[in-house]
């Protein structure tokens, strides 16, 4: 289709209309007895035919729903009418497929034929999926026209198709199509009429009115989705005046409070029987979605959507104190946070933010927290880690906004969350922590780092103005103490935070770190190299000695290195002075990294020969 457009049209077109002639004359074998349905093909070779015809149906099906592509864009008006031809072809055995419902009528063999029936229908509710984009682009072109007739007959039937299926009794397989179906309708071709549709209106009715029939949550969750972006999402083309928001805003709101009013209404204290549990997993999960699926719109969409959800916020607010003892409880409500601290932290306002941080940090005790993260991979340790997430989403918010929170945080990380990881593996606690430590020395730095302009400029006998020293070391040592531990994708991770330190903010030329802590960290990384240990980063490693040596190569040179070796057991003095003298004072990356390849192997290579020799032997 790439190549030969017209071609591939034309060849393949013709194969798939014979395929259709055959699943669109099924209906004249329908015989009726009752309330029953039977399908009056039972002869072995006419079942083998039929299953053959719907299987090659479904495959060509799916082939039409890859060509879509090739029809919108730059080519949409030179192949406007093999396009529509195929559009209505797909509409017209959609609304065949739900007007007969093949799935529900008695066979010969069903084991074979239902499946076959089932996916046909299925696939060809997928590949009218597919033409969305194209329909999309139509629905721009009829804007600036005045027949739009043919387009407004393709969304109505389209949807009358889709409708009956959004059924809990339907086939799941069935089901799923017609609702991707009907969100790709709401997402992305987004007709003005589309709300105002009586199919449409069925499953706004079907959604709230009738919560006995509730779909499985797949669906559910689907089908929320599609008519929230329906009153949400501004219709393309139209002028901010014409998109009706007061009117859609009311809307949104009848429905999310439907969605939500057994949630809204759980008892408190909750009783903690399975349904309360249920419901809240639930709501939760819809609503979480309905956010992410506007996260990346116009403000206007995030504000009605916030508007709607707000009571639902403080709802889950005031339940997640009652659930802390209920990990899995807390895992969704935290992941619905999350989303929102994502998608509408500006439409949430810093207060509220504020009251929900510190709601947050009051249940993380130090106990509490134990209890979590050491059972490692269960929804305790999940629901740390996702609550390490928002933090991190909080930190990083430019300006002044959430500053007053800072302390708070850093003092979970440091004083509770720190000393429970320190010394075991929980890795992915861990990983989370040291991203949260390192967004906060990284968008943070003026908290720590007063420098004004002047001194900055002055930069050599500038005395550096720091605040918060006790917190800034204690993070540095967490930092520090990581590459001492087995887990190498942590060590990587964090050598990699504090390269960025550097690069960013000159962190290893900051005073208290060059006095305090270089030396250190120099001095840990070559035992690293010495040991072995990680050898998969022995660049990555020697890079950041590099750097660190840098910023004083003389004192490294003169007095770490000496010092270095006079810790180094295992050695006598011919063989330290030796060493020394071979690591030439080169400030050079590549002459630097030869010097610590040569002195770590020499190193070694003594070692193993002292260690090897029987006493009172010369040693080399």
């Amino acid at each position: 289709m790439e190549l030969l457009p017209s071609q591939t049209f034309s060849v393949l077109f013709p194969v798939l209309q014979e395929d259709l002639d055959v699943y669109l004359g099924l209906q004249q074998f329908i015989v009726r007895s009752g309330t029953s349905r039977r399908l009056n093909i039972t002869a072995e070779a006419d079942c083998r035919k039929l299953h053959c015809a719907l299987r090659d149906l479904s495959s060509l099906l799916q082939a039409v729903g890859r060509l879509a592509e090739f029809f919108t864009g730059d080519v949409f008006t030179a192949r406007f009418n093999d396009a529509l031809a195929i559009v209505q072809r797909l509409v017209e055995v959609s609304c065949y497929g739900s007007q007969i419902s093949l799935y529900d009528v008695e066979m010969a063999v069903p084991s074979v034929l239902k499946p076959d029936l089932i996916d046909v229908h299925a696939q060809s509710l997928a590949a009218l999926q597919a033409y969305s984009h194209w329909l999309a682009q139509f629905c721009g072109e009829v804007q600036r026209q005045q027949d739009q007739t043919q387009f407004v007959d393709l969304i109505t039937s389209s949807m009358a198709a889709a409708s009956p299926l959004i059924n809990g009794k339907v086939p799941e397989k069935l089901l799923l199509s017609a609702c991707h179906l009907l969100v790709s309708m709401a997402t992305t071709v987004r007709p003005v009429f589309l709300v105002s549709l009586p199919a449409v209106q069925n499953i706004f009715n079907l959604i709230t009115e009738n919560h006995n029939h509730r779909l499985p949550q797949e669906a559910h969750v689907l089908v929320c989705r599609a008519l929230s972006n329906m009153l949400l999402l501004p219709w393309p083309s139209l002028p901010e005046g014409e998109q009706q928001w007061p009117n859609r805003s009311a809307n949104h709101a009848r429905l999310i409070s439907s969605l939500t009013q057994q949630y809204r209404l759980l008892p408190r204290p909750p009783n903690h029987h399975h349904s309360s549990k249920a419901v809240i997993q639930q709501t939760l999960c819809v609503l979480r979605d309905l956010v992410d699926s506007i996260s990346g719109e116009a403000t206007k969409s995030r504000q009605i959507c916030y508007h709607s959800l707000q009571e639902s916020v403080q709802v889950s607010l005031a339940l997640f104190p009652l659930f802390i003892q209920q990990p899995e409880v807390t895992d969704e409500m935290l992941s619905f946070f999350l989303t929102l601290f994502q998608a509408l932290r500006v439409q949430m306002g810093v207060a509220f933010t504020e009251q929900i941080i510190q709601t947050f940090l009051s249940m993380f005790t130090r106990e509490q927290l134990a209890v979590s993260i050491l059972q490692e991979g269960s929804s305790g340790s999940k629901v740390v880690q996702k609550f390490l997430k928002i933090l991190q989403v909080v930190v990083q918010e430019p300006g002044q906004t959430f500053k007053p929170l800072l302390p708070s945080i850093l003092s979970l990380c440091l004083d509770q969350v720190y000393p429970i990881v320190a010394e075991r593996s929980c890795p992915d606690v861990k990983a989370e922590m040291f991203e949260l430590l390192f967004q906060i020395l990284h968008q943070n730095w003026r908290f720590f780092f007063k420098s004004s302009v002047l001194s900055s400029v002055q930069r050599s006998g500038a005395e550096e103005l720091m605040e918060n020293q006790a917190q800034f070391t204690a993070a540095m040592q967490a930092f520090g103490q990581s590459f001492l531990q087995p887990d190498i994708h942590i060590f990587k991770q964090n050598l990699s935070y504090l390269e960025v330190l550097n690069t960013k903010h000159k962190l290893y030329h900051r005073k208290l770190f060059r006095n305090a802590m270089l030396f250190h960290f120099i001095n840990v990384l070559l035992q690293v190299l010495l040991h072995k240990s990680h050898d998969l980063l022995q660049e990555d490693i020697t890079l950041a000695l590099y750097n660190m040596a840098a910023v004083d190569f003389s004192a490294f040179y003169s007095s770490f290195l000496p010092e270095f070796l006079n810790g180094c057991q295992g050695l006598d003095p011919h063989q330290r002075t030796t060493l020394a003298r071979n690591f030439t004072p080169e400030r050079d990356l590549p002459s630097f990294s030869q010097g610590v390849y040569r002195i770590v192997n020499d190193l070694r290579f003594y070692r193993l020969c002292n260690g090897s020799l029987p006493p009172g032997t010369l040693k080399l």
